[in-house]
């Protein structure tokens, strides 16, 4: 059975480009073995994340994210069964927010910023849809 979690949190501190890339290396080390897709989005100090695959590795994979130290107020914003993938070709793609139209983001929400915690799952959802649409996102090698 193949589910969606979409996830938010906060960076516990500040992270360096570094810091970010040494996440999305353990993604692309990890990920294909257990065949999880998704998408990883970061913003000042918010990452939005959204997790495909088994039902026992997507729960795993967000077990082990609560209890990661480099993360604060996780938060489950939607869990949900699926009949196919929307990210399936893909280890983990990211989006640079910084390159996004600010319109983008207030079409989602009440500012121009990326805040999970202030919408909906279902504006935050159409909202990564439409990146995926608009070529906003680079598929990790």
């Amino acid at each position: 059975m193949l589910v969606r979690c979409l996830y938010a949190s906060r960076a516990a501190k500040p992270l360096s480009p570094h810091a970010l890339d040494v996440i999305l290396k353990q993604c692309l080390k990890n990920n294909p073995g257990s065949g999880i897709t998704g998408l990883l989005c970061f913003a000042d100090d918010i990452f939005v994340q959204v997790i495909e695959g088994g039902r026992d590795q997507v729960c795993e994979l967000f077990n082990t994210i609560v209890r990661d130290d480099r993360h604060l107020d996780v938060r489950l914003l939607a869990f949900e069964e699926i009949a196919e993938r929307r990210f399936g070709s893909w280890t983990m793609g990211q989006v640079n927010i910084d390159n996004i139209n600010p319109g983008l983001l207030l079409k989602y929400s009440e500012k121009a910023e990326l805040n999970p915690f202030t919408c909906s799952a279902g504006a935050t959802m159409a909202l990564l849809d439409e990146l995926v649409a608009t070529g906003a996102i680079s598929q990790l090698q």
